[in-house]
């Protein structure tokens, strides 16, 4: 019998949400730092037969935290050690920015769902950039032959006009890009007004190109470029990002980021209403989700690699999103429910897959 539910109920549950998840990440970093990571991690590291390949990187496992989580990259190192294969920072912008006002993170239980608008807070570029080359150099000595992967997800600052949306992300780049492994441009969070503006295509390719430009300069190396895309497109403008990304060479796409959508949900629709504007992430997101890969595998043709993310939950969703295109997996809100070990008890269901014997 798991443990876990039962002590988020009584310990977390009655708390807001928001609190709750400062002080469950505040408890991964304390193990993480009086060293009991270590002894944690003979337990949690994948099976060698989950490596991974993607865009010129080697993963532990396919499986790995979205961005939202450590939102500033206070612990990569603490993270990886529950199992994670990568973990996406961020979202980061050019700017430090306080997010949007408190409450902004909720609850819905009966949909085992979180509703947000955190609204990209985070410290910065400038900040959050040196705790990123002080993990990755962390990463590199403790693990020799395949470590953990760094993603970094960056966003427009609010303050920014959208006509200067570019040079905003170009500042981000440049901080943040020497210690990415992969760099993530978000153009899908509904939570800063008019980004989604920009996953128009004319808007996007652009964009894109300049960002790939100057996180190669910066690095001195080529740091493989991903743009994160919404649920909420139709059918047709995922086609057009899709040939997007085959033009540009971009090294992958994820899809898919939280929905304005509040359909399907099992809370009644007082309590959805009185949480408020924000993108919903978890189960109920996991069929569009499906859907959007399918439609992306199909118009990329295993070209580049497809991330997916959006109601994970098990080592079962993992598996089908890996059977149905999917070079590597992601998970986040599950993780509030399924507590620490998540990670660790997907990768060792997926170790027995017939497929990785």
């Amino acid at each position: 019998m798991r443990v876990y539910p039962t002590f988020f109920r009584l310990a977390f549950l009655w708390m807001d949400a928001e609190r709750a998840h400062k002080i469950g990440f505040r408890a991964i970093r304390l193990v993480h730092s009086c060293g009991a990571g270590r002894v944690l991690q003979r337990f949690t590291v994948p099976a060698a037969s989950l490596k991974t390949q993607a865009f010129g990187l080697t993963f532990p496992s396919p499986f790995g935290l979205a961005a939202g989580f450590d939102k500033e990259g206070h612990g990569i190192e603490a993270l990886t050690e529950l199992g994670f294969g990568h973990v996406e920072v961020g979202t980061i912008t050019g700017q430090a920015q306080p997010g949007n006002p408190a409450p902004r993170l909720f609850r819905l239980v009966e949909d085992r769902a979180v509703i947000n608008r955190m609204g990209f807070n985070n410290d910065g570029a400038a900040a959050v950039a040196p705790r990123l080359k002080s993990a990755r150099a962390a990463l590199q000595r403790r693990y020799p032959g395949v470590r953990p992967v760094i993603g970094v997800n960056i966003g427009k600052s609010k303050v920014v006009e959208l006509s200067d949306a570019a040079a905003d992300y170009l500042i981000s780049a440049r901080s943040l890009a020497p210690a990415a492994d992969y760099l993530v441009v978000n153009v899908s969070s509904p939570n800063t007004p008019g980004l989604r503006l920009l996953q128009d295509v004319q808007t996007l390719g652009p964009l894109l190109t300049a960002v790939g430009e100057a996180a190669d300069h910066a690095a001195g190396r080529h740091v493989p470029l991903l743009v994160k895309i919404a649920p909420d497109l139709s059918d047709e403008d995922i086609d057009d990002v899709a040939r997007l990304a085959l033009d540009l060479k971009l090294d992958g796409i994820i899809a898919t980021n939280t929905t304005v959508a509040r359909t399907g949900l099992s809370a009644g629709p007082d309590k959805v209403a009185a949480c408020g504007a924000g993108g919903l992430s978890g189960a109920p997101l996991k069929q569009r989700s499906l859907e959007v890969l399918a439609r992306l595998k199909a118009a990329t043709g295993g070209r580049l690699a497809l991330i997916s993310v959006g109601g994970v939950e098990t080592a079962q969703d993992v598996q089908q999103r890996l059977d149905a295109g999917a070079t590597l997996v992601q998970g986040y809100t599950a993780f509030l429910y399924e507590g620490p070990f998540w990670a660790a008890r997907i990768n060792r269901q997926l170790a027995k897959h017939p497929s990785r014997r």
